[in-house]
């Protein structure tokens, strides 16, 4: 094999690339985990992880992926034999569920086509039903990484008031959190669960929970098994800019890092970048004759854009092609959408030019593996981005 000259394009909607100034940060030389400069370089982090989340509570970042975030949601706020109700959005909402089951929960799985988000409409018919507050909990995944769809946290937020019920809010917003607009606060969210390797530019390697008051107080009396994922050792120790365990020192100067240039950008800024993306990524979808999945425009992603191809196209032979010939790397279909669709990154590190590039990659894939598109489409794109 020869090698090819120039970038590999790595257009999956995670892990993302990686910042040059988050790559020499993570560089630095590890230092002394007890000492004084990791103290200091701790509490800083847990005050600007907050903006992030739309947080004045506490954050707890977990050396883990963003799988174990997701079990420390859990572990920490429920007991045995909790009732818990979750949507079924896409794979990542799928696994979340077995998760639970596993954790000896029950689950009320509300069913879904992988092509909505989470209906506040089936919710509140659940939770009117739940006269005796028998539900615990609500799981919802804010963006669908398998599907490019963006659940309605608000409207899912309003339902849980609106029926007067008591169940925590658990919210899922691994491919969301810093690239979409998301208020842990003022949507009432009790614990969000995130991590690194999307939004937040980072390699994989650290995780996030955002917890509400109301979720602190569930786990005074939450009997399910913990001991890694314990909130209250963790947040003991952070009082004075330390761990329980050894931390994932150069990836929280990363960190650092990472939320000084979402800083400097702004957030607002951020959220509206990745959603001009979004918004010419579909552009070129539609441009192309090709359908994007997400089906309700109040529920496209800004991250990613999952493209669905018809029956008689094979979507990995496409992602093959695209990936041998212009060395670009995009999302495989998950779960039961194997095969029928890929997906297009575009989030995190991202500019205009480098989309430019990434539809361009996809146009030319998908001429060369036989499917009949308009090659207009990657116009359309640029039109937007244009005039933006």
């Amino acid at each position: 094999m020869s090698a090819q000259s120039g970038r590999h394009f790595l257009q999956i909607p995670g892990p993302t690339n990686v910042p040059d100034r988050v790559l020499r940060a993570i560089a630095q030389p590890t230092i002394d985990h007890r000492g004084p400069d990791f103290a200091e370089l701790t509490l800083d982090l847990l005050v600007r992880t907050k903006p992030v989340f739309g947080t004045s509570g506490p954050v707890v970042i977990y050396p883990s992926s963003g799988t174990g975030a997701w079990e420390a949601a859990l572990v920490n706020t429920l007991s045995p034999g909790d009732r818990v109700l979750a949507f079924e959005t896409g794979h990542f909402a799928s696994l979340w569920r077995d998760m639970a089951e596993r954790l000896g929960l029950i689950v009320e799985f509300v069913p879904g086509d992988w092509r909505r988000g989470a209906d506040p409409a089936a919710l509140a018919e659940r939770l009117a039903a739940d006269t005796a507050h028998g539900i615990a909990a609500v799981m919802v995944v804010h963006n669908e990484t398998s599907t490019g769809v963006t659940s309605r946290i608000p409207e899912i937020r309003a339902a849980i008031d609106e029926a007067d019920h008591p169940a925590l809010l658990l919210v899922d917003t691994i491919s969301s959190l810093g690239s979409i607009d998301y208020r842990h606060d003022d949507w009432g969210v009790d614990v969000t669960v995130g991590c690194s390797q999307k939004g937040l530019m980072l390699p994989p390697g650290l995780s996030f929970n955002a917890i509400s008051d109301k979720a602190l107080a569930a786990a005074a009396t939450a009997r399910l098994p913990k001991s890694y994922w314990d909130w209250t050792a963790i947040l003991d120790t952070n009082e004075h800019g330390f761990y329980p365990y050894t931390p994932a020192t150069n990836l929280l100067y990363g960190l650092r890092e990472a939320l000084l240039l979402l800083e400097e950008e702004g957030l607002p800024n951020v959220f509206a970048r990745h959603s001009r993306h979004a918004e010419a990524t579909r552009a070129a979808v539609r441009g192309w004759g090709l359908e994007v999945l997400c089906v309700n425009e109040r529920e496209y992603s800004g991250s990613l854009t999952a493209v669905l191809l018809g029956e008689q196209h094979d979507a990995d032979k496409v992602r093959r092609i695209i990936l041998d010939r212009f060395d670009m790397s995009l999302g495989t279909g998950l779960g039961k959408l194997a095969g029928r669709v890929f997906r297009i990154g575009h989030l995190g590190d991202f500019n205009d030019l480098m989309l430019a590039g990434t539809l361009s990659g996809v146009q030319m894939g998908l001429e060369l593996a036989g499917v009949d598109i308009d090659p207009a489409g990657t116009q359309a794109a640029l039109a937007v981005l244009r005039t933006a």
